[in-house]
């Protein structure tokens, strides 16, 4: 009952300080958010600001999309009015900026508590929507999704030192190599009686779609966390990462990979 409260409480906070541009686009004010996490000091709150920035880029996410800043005319008596800095938040930059607030503020805490039941409700009801489609749909929900994953994976990549167009080649290579158990993307083509120009992913089941979503996201992730320098580095933690799946689907008493059937049409 508490929870549900709280979530009520910050819903209505929250959603009370929503704006709408020209366009339909929701947003919120910095300068109405400060306030409400107790942010009295506008500098103070721009620390906070900037660290929520530096975690969307880091996430692989363009900061421009999510905090655009702005000036915006305030008050200051007998009818005067002046300028100040502003900056139009997306609700996924409210969301990184409570996570990077000061915990020992009540209302941080609360919001990062409402934040993480928004977003497990939001698993959840993604969770039921996802079993209820088709095997095709699963395979274009997936396929989408690591499409996107696999540009945060090759920005991730290049900041590591993968720079050209073979050795981010290479650097997947490795991947698969440790998720098939040896086999590179030649080898899985092959297996999958593919010409050289159809995309492998296109081919895949859910299933196997899955398994190299999680191998693409647990790369970005520790590429990032351990702060890998150089190519040979990063192509070793693709392997290494790869293999981790590929031992977790073995544990589970799952089906390798490269054994799964591949679907009768291209994703296409």
């Amino acid at each position: 009952m508490a929870g549900k409260q709280l979530s009520q409480r910050h819903q209505a906070t929250f959603d009370g300080i929503r704006q709408t541009d020209p366009d339909g686009e929701e947003f919120w004010s910095a300068r109405d958010l400060a306030p409400v996490l107790e942010y009295q000091d506008w500098r103070n709150f721009m620390q906070v600001v900037d660290k929520a920035r530096m975690a969307c880029a880091q996430s692989g996410r363009q900061p421009e999309d999510h905090f655009g800043d702005v000036t915006k005319m305030v008050a200051i008596g007998s009818g005067a009015q002046r300028s100040v800095p502003d900056v139009h938040l997306s609700r996924y930059a409210c969301y990184l900026i409570v996570q990077n607030g000061d915990p020992s503020k009540p209302v941080v805490a609360n919001g990062q508590t409402y934040f993480a039941m928004q977003t497990r409700r939001q698993e959840l009801a993604d969770e039921a929507k996802f079993a209820q489609l088709s095997e095709d749909e699963k395979r274009l929900a997936i396929r989408n999704e690591l499409a996107a994953h696999n540009k945060h994976l090759a920005a991730a990549a290049k900041d590591a030192g993968v720079e050209t167009s073979l050795d981010y080649a290479v650097f997947q290579d490795h991947g698969y190599k440790g998720l098939y158990g040896g086999l590179g993307a030649k080898d899985i083509r092959a297996r999958k009686a593919l010409k050289k120009s159809q995309k492998i992913l296109d081919h895949m089941g859910s299933t196997e779609l899955a398994a190299n979503l999680f191998r693409a996201t647990q790369t970005e992730e520790k590429l990032r966390r351990d702060q890998v320098h150089g190519k040979v580095q990063a192509n070793q933690t693709h392997h290494e990462v790869g293999r981790k799946v590929r031992q977790t689907i073995k544990e589970l008493g799952g089906t390798m990979p490269e054994n799964l059937s591949a679907p009768d049409k291209s994703i296409q």
